[in-house]
């Protein structure tokens, strides 16, 4: 259990919190959501004591220990990777260390002896004996082999040495545990596994993180952060999004009587319970949920950009024939000899080594040329692509959103549409007059979206879309997507994204070739699973 009680911070003249008293109970893994900004991590940030808070306190049992997910991936370069995760279990640590300091003594005395004893028997009551094992096995878990365990942190990759700070946060069994974007950086399968963690695990969990498959798969209840308050609602985030829709169309609809409002609430929980059935939680979550009043649910105050692609012509059966391309960078394929075509319906999802894919859709772009084969468009097809790096279009001049935003906008450059435009995605009074060289990433992101909205596309070709977007702008381009009428070719590493949205599935191998499955995502990763296909 961990606790706040009227814990407020404040940056200047910014309020991130006032006064917010909240109880995180074991037993329950809460997901901590809220706009960029509103102080997600700040808040982890002042549970785990990293941050004081100017007022109220932090209340934990004195016995209870507390793990966070580290975040300087530098911190351990000198100690091996086993030593590394076994350091998340502080005082277990320091009682190995002292315990063996003291064995490697020559002149050996009583007081030693006496002391080793009191430490063989703390060592014993913190499972010490279990610890190499435990360590190994969860980083196996993650997917650091045996062959890493021994090694500096100096000396494994990046996104090892995330898996091995995440093993270290996941040591001991905490009764607290803080994770602050924990699937960031991380593989599919070890995403799978830490899902499978969670969902077993006992003790108090509170997670930060933009990925809804993860939020959906783990969380009991929502937390969410906003005006500077944070209001928990039981639930995962998908149940949190549609009863909020839920509630704010109850509010708008003053015709209805509170009897047929309970009735609707329950039957959006009845749907809901039947379509989580599958998960390991659903039987206690479907009680909690059973208790839930008309007066529980609440309508959100968060804001969702308007995303809608509207197609200018219709798309014809000849959309897209590639013929033998190939593409190498830096000496290495990254795809060889690749023959496919796209239909209408289509929306495909590329998997697989991330240049290869954004060297792809580069060629489809038509930004660059294959090094060998031809690629054709269909005359009916109109194309707007969003690369992975966007930073060239926000290198100009331009006074203003509205000014950056005419330059992409065919039709109707008149003020009054363009502030309209922009408005909808979230740019509304003084903030259409920014320099579009100052936005921060997620503004770019929204720039970028209205830019391929405006073109009336048939086709979008999008690359990694939803990095340095919130959940809300997330959760509205993917509701855009869904829509789309034309087809689509994209990347991503959010599961929800592209389960819901790709019909069809396209996965790069290391050897340049391709697997081309007209499949949901899911039943790509069943199929694989069936036929003992590793990536």
């Amino acid at each position: 259990m961990i606790a706040v009680s009227n814990v407020s911070l404040r940056f200047g003249d910014r309020k991130l919190f006032e006064d917010v008293n909240i109880k995180f109970n074991p037993g329950n893994c809460y997901g901590l959501i809220g706009a960029n900004g509103a102080g997600k991590s700040t808040f982890i940030k002042i549970l785990s004591g990293d941050i004081e808070a100017q007022e109220g306190n932090v209340i934990m049992n004195p016995n209870e220990r507390l793990a966070v997910l580290k975040q300087n991936h530098f911190e351990y370069e000198e100690y091996p990777v086993l030593e590394t995760v076994m350091m998340g279990h502080k005082r277990l640590y320091e009682v190995m260390n002292e315990k063996n300091a003291i064995y490697m003594k020559e002149d050996f005395s009583d007081e030693d002896g006496m002391r080793a004893a009191e430490l063989e028997g703390e060592f014993a009551d913190l499972n010490g004996w279990e610890a190499e094992s435990e360590a190994a096995i969860l980083l196996q878990g993650l997917g650091i082999g045996d062959d890493l365990h021994s090694k500096k942190m100096a000396d494994i990759t990046g996104s090892e040495k995330v898996k091995v700070l995440l093993a270290q946060a996941l040591f001991g069994k905490p009764d607290v545990l803080l994770l602050d974007e924990p699937t960031n950086h991380l593989d599919l399968k070890a995403i799978q596994w830490l899902e499978e963690f969670l969902i077993n695990f006992d003790n108090t969990v509170i997670v930060v993180s933009h990925d809804r498959h993860f939020l959906n798969k783990v969380c009991t209840h929502i937390a969410d952060l906003d005006f500077g308050k944070i209001q928990v609602y039981v639930g995962n985030y998908d149940f949190w999004y549609e009863s909020s829709q839920l509630a704010l169309k109850m509010s708008q609809d003053q015709n209805s009587k509170k009897e047929e409002k309970i009735k609707e609430l329950q039957a959006f929980i009845a749907r809901f319970s039947a379509n989580a059935s599958k998960s390991k939680q659903a039987t206690s979550r479907k009680k909690m949920l059973d208790k839930i009043e008309l007066d529980d649910i609440r309508p959100s105050s968060r804001k969702y950009p308007y995303v809608n692609f509207q197609i200018g012509r219709d798309i014809g059966n000849d959309v897209l024939s590639a013929q033998g391309i190939s593409m190498e960078h830096e000496g290495k394929t990254l795809f060889k000899d690749l023959h496919f075509s796209v239909n209408k319906d289509d929306k495909i999802i590329l998997i697989g080594d991330p240049i290869a894919k954004s060297a792809l859709l580069r060629v489809l772009s038509e930004e660059v040329e294959p090094k060998e084969g031809s690629i054709r468009w269909g005359v009916t097809t109109t194309r707007t692509y969003f690369p992975i790096d966007y930073s060239e279009y926000f290198t100009g001049n331009e006074n203003s959103l509205v000014d950056w935003l005419r330059q992409y906008s065919p039709d109707d450059e008149s003020e009054t549409f363009l502030r309209g435009f922009l408005g909808r995605m979230l740019f509304s009074g003084e903030e259409v007059k920014k320099k579009p060289a100052v936005l921060s990433g997620g503004e770019k992101v929204r720039c970028m979206l209205s830019k391929m909205m405006l073109a009336n596309a048939n086709v979008l070709l999008l690359d990694e879309p939803t990095n340095h977007l919130d959940l809300e702008s997330i959760q509205a381009l993917n509701n855009g997507l869904i829509s789309f009428k034309g087809a689509m070719i994209f990347t991503s590493h959010d599961h929800q994204f592209i389960q819901t949205i790709a019909n069809r599935v396209i996965e790069i191998l290391p050897d340049g070739s391709i697997l081309d499955k007209q499949l949901t995502f899911d039943e790509f990763l069943e199929w694989k699973e069936s036929q003992g296909i590793k990536s």
